[in-house]
């Protein structure tokens, strides 16, 4: 039996997810350059989030408050000066205070590198207060990430080991009906093919293979962008594992493939704890253009080549579906790039791998040669049924 790739279906589209324009970008840089400095932080902020000045008059003092979480993110812009503050946490009486400002101290010292945790009578906060003149747009970008990203990332943490409480509730949607049976098909699936090819390939005693069904089946669940929580939190940890080359290849296999383990033993009812729509002020992922995937695509070229002097396709289908979920993953990618990975991904699924690989091979080579805005994919998939708008029709076996 000629072997076929594991199903990919896109994510249902999730609410409060920010996209950003690089157009405004564009124009905050040359207002940076020419001076314009609060015209440059305005269109930084756009480039951020579009929506995040709606209905308000930019042209005397600005007040932003969005939610992020269970944090709130209130930004302050008058004629001369720019700040953040950002209240994530409450003290309680039955705290553990002096282990939590111990672990603050820790946090303070290392990853945060741009802003610092305060405490406020018994509010923790994230603060940072600049010039105008001095808000270059990469800092802005990075400040406001850093900020978001370990609100979000600390909040749960510093609950579950300290005894701490939230700022506020976090302002969440729970999935309708619908949803939630789209999205329960979705992981059945990813955790069906894991199952499968994983007893394959443990089989065959491939072991690269073991590993990149571990971390495509990883990076699918975390590309969902209605996956929160402790859950997002511990997919990532395990995302960076698997791609730290510092640590031993078979260590990494082994992590995932015991995390693999755990996801597949849990319920329905722990998987939806952590998945529902919730507002963000920024993605948590980095800015991206078609530059910034050709640099990727550079990043990864030596490996492609080697795979195709020797016509391995099967190499060439595993690692081409890993990478690009990689870069979903990592990339804040614009809409349009998005839909160029979401498309081939699923042209490919349940193909047979002679097949897949041409296809894989034509996406990459337009991201590696920077042409990849003027491609549109002119496959397409026969839909049917319930599912059709949001899932296509694959081939099963291996």
């Amino acid at each position: 039996m000629k072997h076929v790739l594991p199903r990919f279906r896109r994510p249902i589209e999730s609410k409060g997810v920010p996209r950003s324009e690089l157009a405004y970008w564009t124009k905050a840089m040359e207002a940076y350059d020419a001076r314009d400095h609060r015209n440059a932080l305005i269109n930084t902020l756009l480039y951020i989030n579009p929506d995040l000045l709606n209905g308000t008059n930019i042209e005397g003092p600005i007040q932003i408050v969005c939610p992020q979480g269970s944090a709130v993110i209130q930004i302050d812009i008058t004629e001369d000066a720019f700040s953040i503050r950002a209240p994530f946490l409450r003290t309680t009486e039955s705290t553990n205070k002096i282990a939590l400002y111990r672990r603050v101290a820790e946090v303070n010292f290392h990853p945060l590198k741009l802003t610092q945790i305060q405490l406020r009578d018994d509010i923790l906060w994230f603060e940072h207060q600049t010039k105008v003149e001095l808000c270059n747009p990469y800092k802005v970008y990075d400040l406001l990430k850093e900020i978001s990203l370990f609100a979000d990332n600390y909040d749960d943490e510093f609950i579950e080991k300290f005894d701490a409480t939230f700022y506020q509730e976090p302002k969440i949607t729970p999935l309708n009906d619908q949803e939630k049976e789209l999205v329960w098909l979705q992981l059945e699936e990813i955790l069906s093919d894991y199952k499968k090819y994983s007893a394959f390939f443990q089989e065959k005693r491939w072991n690269d293979f073991q590993y990149d069904i571990a971390a495509i089946s990883i990076l699918k669940i975390v590309n969902m962008p209605y996956v929160h929580g402790t859950l997002r939190t511990t997919l990532e940890s395990y995302v960076v594992t698997l791609f730290d080359t510092q640590t031993d290849f078979k260590l990494r296999t082994d992590k995932s493939y015991g995390f693999m383990e755990h996801l597949c033993n849990m319920g329905k009812e722990d998987y939806f704890k952590n998945i529902y729509h919730a507002e963000s002020l920024i993605s948590p992922k980095w800015r991206s253009s078609a530059q910034t995937l050709q640099n990727e695509a550079k990043r990864i070229e030596t490996n492609v080549n080697n795979f195709k002097q020797t016509n391995d396709n099967l190499m060439i289908c595993y690692y081409l579906q890993e990478h690009f979920q990689y870069f979903l993953y990592l990339l804040n990618v614009e809409e349009h790039h998005k839909k160029i990975i979401y498309n081939v991904l699923e042209a490919v699924s349940g193909q047979e791998i002679d097949e897949a690989a041409p296809q894989l091979l034509q996406v990459y080579q337009r991201f590696l040669n920077g042409t990849a805005d003027d491609f549109i994919s002119t496959k397409t998939l026969s839909h049917k049924g319930f599912f059709s708008k949001f899932f296509g029709k694959t081939k099963q076996g291996l």
